[in-house]
């Protein structure tokens, strides 16, 4: 999908929610969106590897990802234009506008080598984006049909809250709500079909009593799709 075929409908809330916000979302989101540094730091990246990440919003975790990979490339892409004007900025201000390069695409259905010159990548991740993303389930399969042989799709993203009380539960959806927000309930056992299709190796966990649930799928060297 091209950028002038991005869904308007969508793409056009995420840059009325993100045209102010996108000024204050690292310093108020790192409050609740835990486990991003986990993730990151289970990447385990190959020498010279590849990193895409699909919702890469201002392009905080792709950062702190280039720092802790300083031999990697990485890729980000995301459907709003507003957050990636932000995402660009931060990589022109950290110095990392030669090894990282961003695009404006739908998570859902995007040619990678089209948008970045590269049909494969090493690492992809997702970091509290499926939980906002319409028809997320497409991004799982894009993400993994992305994937070089042998890499490894990373995901962390809002849990069910099922060790914490029903009040903060209750609480916290209407917060998320305000931000056009879902946790997936069924994110876990998507993410476990899909890699038993593709025959993949899943690895599932809960943070902090199911605030966050993180998922690594690790394809095949081999894959069958």
């Amino acid at each position: 999908m091209s950028t002038t075929e991005l869904p308007a409908s969508h793409a056009e809330l995420m840059d009325g929610v993100y045209r102010w916000q996108r000024h204050i979302y690292d310093l108020t989101r790192k409050y609740y969106l835990l486990g991003r540094d986990r993730l990151i730091a289970g990447l385990d990246m190959p020498q010279s590897g590849t990193v895409l990440e699909l919702g890469c919003g201002t392009g905080r975790n792709i950062v702190l990802a280039a720092r802790r990979y300083p031999n990697a490339r990485f890729f980000g892409l995301d459907i709003s234009a507003e957050m990636l004007e932000t995402a660009n900025a931060a990589m022109a201000r950290e110095g990392l506008a030669a090894r990282v390069t961003l695009a404006r695409g739908d998570a859902t259905d995007f040619d990678a080598k089209a948008l970045f010159g590269t049909a494969r990548f090493d690492r992809v991740f997702v970091s509290y984006s499926l939980s906002m993303i319409p028809g997320w389930e497409k991004t799982v399969s894009a993400a993994l049909a992305a994937l070089a042989p042998g890499g490894s799709l990373h995901v962390v993203d809002f849990g069910q809250q099922e060790g914490l009380p029903r009040w903060f539960r209750a609480l916290l959806r209407g917060w998320l709500w305000k931000f056009h927000v879902e946790p997936r309930a069924s994110l876990r056992d998507v993410l476990g079909s899909e890699s038993q299709r593709t025959g993949a190796t899943f690895h599932f966990r809960t943070l902090y009593r199911g605030y966050a649930w993180l998922a690594v799928i690790r394809s095949r060297s081999n894959p069958i799709f």
